[in-house]
């Protein structure tokens, strides 16, 4: 069995004592953006050919049981390493075939395993995502799709902007180290233990592995959605 870093404690305890609670939480009005995700996903479905889907940090089985009601002929496996999470999903009726143990910094499956891999608001709460997206690319053989946080894009222009400037001049990283004391994460009763990230952290890496790259906001944002998009859609082609 893994070890667990203080970090990774610290977030499965948050995630066990809400587990009743996170699909009002997560997956509700307040998760907006990730919904408008989801269904952009599948509306590319047919597009991309795929028949096979792997969730990472699958939570309580969103996308599994969205996946189910729109379109059962396509196999959805979804990896969540907290045992509270998927109990909520079995209970809700997702197979324990289909939600099983796992985690995205060490996906058990081999080499493009599955047509697409996705995750929907993971890589925020995880300090090392280049692994995990790595992972995802290495079992998928087609394409990753990732819903998350950019926040480059989020706050006021004045916060942006000094933000912006901050990441510009490679200085982000010791920023955030002075603002969290070396911890290099913060915790919200919201959301748990979290990392300042943006999916623009990974860009240069799903390019190196993908033919080509689609980007969406998934909140209000201008023409140029690093600076103004709190939220993106990423989709990684290869």
């Amino acid at each position: 069995m893994k070890t667990l870093n203080k970090s990774e404690i610290i977030q499965e305890e948050y995630y066990k004592k809400t587990a009743d609670s996170y699909n009002n939480s997560h997956c509700g009005n307040n998760d907006s953006e990730h919904n408008l995700a989801l269904h952009q996903l599948f509306g590319l479905i047919d597009f991309l050919e795929v028949k096979s889907i792997l969730d990472v940090g699958s939570g309580t089985g969103r996308v599994i049981s969205f996946f189910k009601n729109k379109n059962s002929a396509i196999k959805v496996i979804g990896i969540e390493p907290v045992k509270e999470l998927r109990k909520v999903g079995y209970e809700q009726g997702i197979s324990e075939n289909d939600l099983i143990d796992g985690s995205g910094l060490g996906i058990n499956f081999p080499d493009n395993s599955f047509d697409l891999v996705c995750e929907f608001g993971v890589l925020h709460h995880v300090k090392d995502n280049k692994k995990m997206v790595n992972e995802m690319l290495r079992v998928s053989k087609k394409a990753i799709f990732i819903s998350d946080t950019n926040n480059f894009g989020s706050g006021s222009f004045v916060s942006r902007s000094l933000k912006q400037i901050l990441n510009f001049l490679r200085l982000w990283n010791l920023f955030s180290f002075i603002r969290t004391k070396g911890k290099m994460y913060m915790i919200s009763e919201g959301d748990g233990l979290f990392y300042s990230y943006s999916v623009f952290n990974n860009y240069s890496q799903i390019k190196k592995k993908c033919k080509s790259i689609h980007i969406f906001n998934t909140k209000d944002g201008s023409v140029n959605l690093y600076k103004t998009a709190s939220h993106i859609s990423l989709l990684g082609i290869k």
